[in-house]
């Protein structure tokens, strides 16, 4: 488990607290000297927090829509559906908490780097540039243009335009490589003492950020005369990316105490007094029913037996009536609300062997492209902690035509299809927004059976962007507006066929 100082984390959620408030001025007669400001916090304090934050939102609460909307789960029975969610009839302000909390963590992270390069921590610059890449994707796959030039520029543009997304996918590229020159540097102590990442291992955050380069690759896939060539080379040259194991967390000293529990298990598991903490949030139908037809053994490792006793069972999405309450449907599984303690995913090597995965079966990169899948599949069985987990994803490979190579077909588009509904498989309550963008991207799983019921709902298909947050067009409306009228069916993403 990576662990830094308790003592020391508890002084970086306080500055966190604090932080935008700060006051400047020399002759300040209410300045503290004891007081954290923007002047006296360091980097190396900043980062710790911005690292939990940043694995925070792949557990937020935010994103619970997503999980919901590909099928996953689904609300309990005693609890009202969400209109606006269950119709897809989303407005600006749906997903305003998700778009603010983002560029929260966002702004944490540029502060690490404005101080950290400055002060020759070159290294430590490089991780906040990294995760400071991947929360930008995710931004730019539910938005599409956003504000990235400009932003966090508050002395200059107070108002930041926006950039175009193919734009800033081009820059995430270029800032990528960039981090991989700092992380050529010397290692300093400071960086490995606040580095509760991958606890000052260099290799690691290179395949990070190789794999983020890859996944800004495999997005474009669909792209009309894309080609990755060029970011390719410089991948494989730096060491390629996250293989078995290489799972990227963060865990900054999680326990079993009120608001120091793991993001995702604070969610989703238990509170400290061993109460449910979401008992709204149970599997969805569709997606037990899709394990249990393939005799999946993963299904026990999502999602846990009902409190009322009986086997896993789920909810149907977007029925207002007549499904299960709580007590008699599946809660999160162990093989994802583990323990208050456990390290909190940002990107899993799950995630990045499919990618890697799909790039051999394009012919982007050289490896064999069955092999490639299979260690993928093997890989989730291992992450989720699948009794005897190779053999049994040996036994699902060879036994269940959705998962048999031999089914995949012969183009690289049929197989990189094959290969993305085995990874929405494996990332039920990981990544929903990894496995929406495949969707959005291949249109890779074959039935609708993920669609809501609710007969209010404006389609049958799911949106495929989200629209932009009311809090923009109330701060930032001359350049939002500009971005003209988006709708949340129509309106696709630059790398959307």
């Amino acid at each position: 488990m990576k662990t830094i100082n308790n003592r020391l984390f508890l002084i970086i959620l306080s500055a966190a607290a604090v932080f935008a408030g700060c006051k400047k001025g020399y002759l300040d007669v209410n300045k503290d000297p004891n007081r954290v400001t923007d002047d006296n916090i360091t980097a190396q304090l900043i980062f710790p927090q911005a690292a939990h934050a940043t694995g925070a939102r792949s557990a937020s609460g935010n994103f619970r829509f997503l999980e919901n909307w590909m099928g996953y789960w689904a609300s309990a029975g005693d609890y009202a559906i969400q209109q606006d969610e269950t119709s897809y009839n989303i407005d600006f302000s749906f997903a305003d908490a998700l778009w603010q909390n983002q560029y929260n963590v966002l702004y944490d992270l540029n502060r690490v780097k404005v101080k950290a390069q400055p002060n020759g921590d070159s290294l430590l610059a490089g991780a906040a540039m990294v995760l400071s890449a991947k929360l930008f994707q995710d931004l730019v796959d539910m938005y599409g243009n956003i504000p990235y030039s400009q932003a966090f520029q508050n002395d200059k543009y107070t108002q930041p335009v926006y950039d175009n997304a193919k734009d800033v996918y081009d820059a995430l590229q270029k800032s990528l490589d960039s981090a991989i020159l700092y992380f050529k540097q010397a290692p300093r102590a400071s960086f490995t003492n606040a580095d509760v990442v991958n606890n000052g291992n260099i290799t690691l955050w290179v395949k990070f950020a190789n794999t983020l380069k890859l996944r800004l690759l495999i997005r474009q896939s669909q792209v009309s005369g894309f080609n990755p060539a060029a970011e390719i080379a410089k991948i494989v040259a730096n060491g390629g990316v996250l293989h078995s194991g290489e799972s990227i967390d963060v865990n900054p000293g999680y326990s079993n105490a009120l608001n120091k529990q793991s993001p995702f298990y604070a969610n989703y598991g238990l509170t400290p007094t061993n109460a449910d903490a979401s008992p709204s949030t149970r599997a969805n139908t569709y997606f037990v029913n899709l394990l249990n037809s393939t005799a999946d053994p993963r299904l026990a490792r999502v999602f846990k037996t009902p409190a009322n006793g009986g086997a896993i069972s789920g909810n149907v999405y977007g029925l207002a009536a007549g499904n299960p309450a709580g007590a008699a449907t599946s809660a999160v599984g162990p093989g994802l609300a583990r323990d208050a303690t456990q390290s909190q995913w940002i990107l899993t090597s799950v995630e990045s062997m499919f990618l890697e995965a799909e790039a051999i079966a394009r012919g982007w990169m050289t490896g064999d492209a069955k092999v490639a899948y299979e260690n993928a599949v093997r890989e989730s069985f291992i992450w989720l902690g699948v009794p005897n987990a190779v053999a049994a994803a040996n036994t699902y490979l060879t036994t269940q035509a959705i998962a048999d190579w031999d089914n995949a077909g012969a183009t690289p588009l049929s197989k990189a299809k094959f290969i993305a509904y085995q990874k929405y498989i494996a990332l039920g309550g990981i990544n929903p927004l990894e496995t929406w963008s495949d969707l959005r991207r291949l249109d890779m799983i074959p039935n609708k059976g993920y669609i809501s019921v609710n007969p209010a709902r404006l389609a049958n298909s799911l949106p495929v962007r989200l629209l932009y947050a009311q809090s923009e067009y109330t701060t930032n409306s001359a350049n939002v507006n500009a971005q003209g009228k988006v709708d949340q069916f129509t309106s696709k993403l630059f790398w959307q066929p």
